[in-house]
């Protein structure tokens, strides 16, 4: 830490060095620490949240009450627009790093697992393609492969164990094409802002109604993807670049209602009800995810501290935010292993005779699934602060700047 500057005065010997003058110390840069925004820590914990909870209730209105990905992918491109700053290729790099070694983590235990149980080149016909999609799981620049149909372990992990590991794969494959053409939108955006904004959603309408068709079912899923959430990314960058700032106050509550209301009733007209959500019908969900991202970032309050009646939340948020990535691609097989072990209980006869509405109970499952997130967290979360060029932690549930904040605090007084 810099030391404040010292009055003018007698040398304390021959040897002292000159002191600089009063108006060359105070011109010096100070070096700030990035602010974080509670207000983004809090969406991404409820989105995180959100997601789990949807994944085992299955309910499908919880993607209307919150559209848990359109908001992870507002906050992330909002976090990109603020990086590039720097020089791009800094900065995709940086983003990759950060990326990909959780995915190698999960890669290196799932394919493993799969192999063990009998999967490998001659598994589907193609052992040279096999081996060329593997790279999927180093770069996921198409969805990974992996091994269907595998049976469980008895007791511990249901069948088809394989499927679920690999179904939040989707988020990692488009937020690296993200990653990878956000210096190219940022350009657009800053040129044409609006229409490079509404871009995504004009080719989720093309795609929907036959305008467009793509043969090809890897790219055809890429640009889907991008399709149904690139406008919730690029509108994240517009927040970061003061455009959505630019517009008058009451222009986006005045927009708002009429996007998300054409987007739920296209979805409602369009096979919406229970098992068959807002995922399975893109155009909805491009609609429904923009129209919510833009009013939750036009109400954006930018705390940089928590309100009186979310302090008590701080520890749960900052480790939900810390370890965002491995929560998310471990939750699918938490969800499964802890069904599986509670499926268990039939088997005593007592529970299944008189505590029938218990083992029913999706709630117990819940917190079961939440445990083993938490040891997921423990056991593999040490690779996104690896990954990030910071001394891992096993439980990251504190703000690594409030003791330097502190500390820095006490030496200065």
């Amino acid at each position: 830490m810099t030391a404040p500057p010292l009055s003018p005065g007698p040398a304390l010997s021959p040897a002292a060095p000159p002191v600089p003058p009063a108006d060359a110390t105070e011109a010096a840069p100070v070096k700030r620490t990035p602010v974080r925004d509670r207000y983004f820590d809090l969406l991404r914990a409820v989105a995180l949240f959100r997601v789990v909870f949807y994944h085992l209730m299955g309910w499908a209105w919880l993607p209307v009450v919150f559209p848990s990905m359109g908001v992870m992918f507002a906050l992330a491109g909002n976090l990109m627009a603020r990086s590039l700053k720097r020089p791009a290729l800094h900065v995709v790099r940086g983003r990759m790093r950060r990326l990909l070694p959780p995915l190698w983590l999960l890669g290196a235990v799932g394919v493993t697992g799969m192999v063990i149980q009998g999967w490998g080149p001659d598994a589907e016909g193609h052992p040279g393609w096999w081996w060329f999609d593997l790279l999927y799981w180093i770069v996921p620049l198409s969805d990974p492969p992996y091994a269907e149909g595998l049976p469980g372990i008895h007791g511990l992990i249901g069948e088809d164990w394989a499927a679920e590991l690999a179904g939040p794969l989707w988020y990692i494959r488009a937020y690296l094409w993200y990653v990878l053409l956000s210096p190219f939108l940022l350009k657009a955006l800053r040129a044409l802002p609006w229409p490079t904004i509404l871009s995504p959603i004009a080719l989720a309408a093309a795609l929907e109604f036959g305008w467009l068709h793509i043969p090809f079912v890897r790219i055809d899923s890429a640009v889907t993807d991008f399709s149904t959430f690139g406008a919730c990314w690029i509108v994240g960058m517009a927040h970061q670049e003061g455009v959505l700032g630019r517009l008058p106050r009451y222009v986006i509550p005045s927009l708002v209602p009429f996007v998300a209301g054409y987007g739920l009733w296209y979805a409602l007209t369009h096979g919406f009800a229970p098992g068959h959500d807002l995922d399975d019908i893109p155009f909805a969900q491009s609609l429904w995810s923009f129209a919510t991202v833009l009013l939750l970032l036009h109400l954006s309050p930018s705390w940089t501290e928590w309100p009186r009646l979310l302090r008590r939340w701080d520890r749960l948020i900052t480790l939900l935010n810390s370890r965002a990535v491995t929560i998310y691609l471990w939750h699918n097989t938490c969800i499964l292993v802890a069904a599986t072990v509670w499926d268990r209980l039939w088997n005593f006869d007592t529970l299944a005779d008189h505590e029938a509405w218990l083992l029913e109970s999706p709630w117990p499952v819940l917190l079961l699934v939440w445990l083993l997130i938490g040891a997921c967290v423990v056991c593999f979360g040490w690779v996104e602060d690896v990954a990030a060029k910071r001394r891992p932690r096993l439980w990251p549930d504190r703000d690594r700047s409030a003791p330097t904040r502190q500390k820095a605090a006490a030496h200065r007084a």
